[in-house]
Parts: C-alpha cells; structure tokens; sequence
C-alpha cells in the first residue's frame, strides 16, 4: 500500500505524521519505506540523516541518475528504510518539466521496488506543484493531516479538487484512507470546534485517532529520532501507535 501524507499548507504536522506513522508501521513488523519527497528534507533529518553527506538521494532518482533502490538507507528502526531528500530536489521540479509522462516518474520508480514493501508513505511538500503530483500519481492513498486551529480547512477545497483531478485524469484508483486531526489540544475549546466542524464535514473519513499537541513530538525531530524512540511512553508516541492500529484494523 502507497499511501500519500498531503496539504499544501505548511505546519499541520504532515512530517511529523509521515515520520511516527511509518515507525508506528514498522514495529508492528511490516516492510516499511518512507519516502522524503519535501526539499526541506525534515523527514530525513528526523531520522539523523545530514543530507549534506549524501551521495544519492531522490532527486538522482527523479532525474534518471539513479534506480531507487541505490539510494534507500535503513534507519534505527528494524523494517523501516528511507529514501532520503535534499535541497536539489527543488530543481527537480523544473527538470520534470520537459520529460515525457513527467506526472509518472515516481510511480515507474516503485514499479522497480516490485513487492519489497507492505507499506510506502510518502511525505509531500507543502505544495500542489509536480512532486504533490507524482506522489499522488503513484499512491493508493492520500492521508490528509489538519491541525486544530482556526484556519484549519481555509485552502482544503483546492487540495480536494486537486485529488479529484489526479483521480479522473491519473490514477483512477487513488482514494482517501482519512483525516487526521493533529495539534488537538483538550484544554482548548477551539480544538473542539475544529473537530466537530471537520467530522461535519468529513464524516466517517476522519480518523478516530487524534493527535495531541505533545512536546515530545516536538524535540524528538532534534535528536534525530522518532517519537518511538525519544519516549515510547509520551501521549505523541503512543497516539500515532493508536493511528498505525487503526490503519492496520482497516485491512486495505
């Protein structure tokens, strides 16, 4: 299963959820790849990778230089690899521009993966632009991450109709495997209302899993670590255990 983590909007918790998701899916013992598609390259780092030292990374892929597999790393976390990131990937959207079927490079990438993985995830940049694009072009899913704050659905539409186009024109198959609400704060009364506007609108397309705002979330991208790995017993480690038992439940 491929499943894209997606929102053009920055700051939702979209890297956090790609990190401690396919952690969470990983110690469960399922083949894990998780796949940095953000020049920003936080995912890598969150896994102590200096892309700095890298040789081969996933604009080397996206440009033909290299097969993907020459560039997956395995982290600390037994089951899950990485195809890390780097800044270069931002020119790759311009090269991508002038190759033929440029919408499919990513998905002909994992066709050369053939059945190594139960589960990729792919951590989008906070953008629609063609590397969303290939993502959602190579994904059974997309994942939409929503903080609880006040302008949480402000920009989603465009996200959505962006999904229905991929859809109709480029994956035929690409469904949504939910929304999950991040940053969920019980003390505040706007966290509330920002879940119940979000169940009104999404229905039973919102995870029950929720995540908390949590400050071991927080620190453990500097350290290098997943969640599971900073402090297994914080609430931010075990809701994204919740969500990967969840997913799991569905059987998709």
């Amino acid at each position: 299963m491929i499943v894209s983590i997606a929102n053009q909007k920055g700051g939702v918790g979209k890297t956090t959820t790609a990190v401690n998701l396919s952690a969470s899916i990983a110690v469960s013992e399922r083949k894990t790849l998780i796949v940095d598609m953000d020049p920003q390259c936080n995912t890598t780092t969150s896994f102590g990778i200096s892309y700095s030292g890298l040789y081969a990374h996933l604009y080397h892929v996206l440009i033909g230089r290299k097969d993907i597999k020459e560039v997956i790393r395995r982290t600390d976390i037994p089951f899950l690899d990485i195809v890390p990131s780097h800044p270069d990937l931002i020119g790759a959207e311009v090269e991508l521009l002038d190759m033929e079927e440029r919408e499919f490079v990513l998905k002909k990438a994992f066709e050369r993966l053939q059945d190594t993985y139960s589960y990729i995830f792919i951590d989008c940049p906070p953008s629609l632009g063609l590397l969303t694009i290939n993502s959602l072009v190579a994904s059974d899913f997309v994942l939409i991450p929503l903080q609880c704050e006040y302008f949480a659905l402000e920009g989603l539409a465009l996200l959505l109709r962006s999904i229905t186009i991929i859809k109709k024109r480029l994956n035929p198959k690409l469904d949504t495997l939910g929304v999950l609400l991040t940053m969920f704060d019980k003390r505040n009364n706007l966290s509330f209302r920002v879940m119940d506007e979000v169940k009104g609108y999404f229905h039973d397309s919102v995870f029950k899993t929720m995540i908390p705002r949590n400050v071991k979330l927080s620190e453990a991208p500097s350290y290098g670590k997943p969640a599971l790995l900073y402090d297994i017993s914080s609430k931010g480690a075990q809701s994204y255990l919740e969500l990967a038992s969840e997913i799991l439940d569905k059987g998709v």
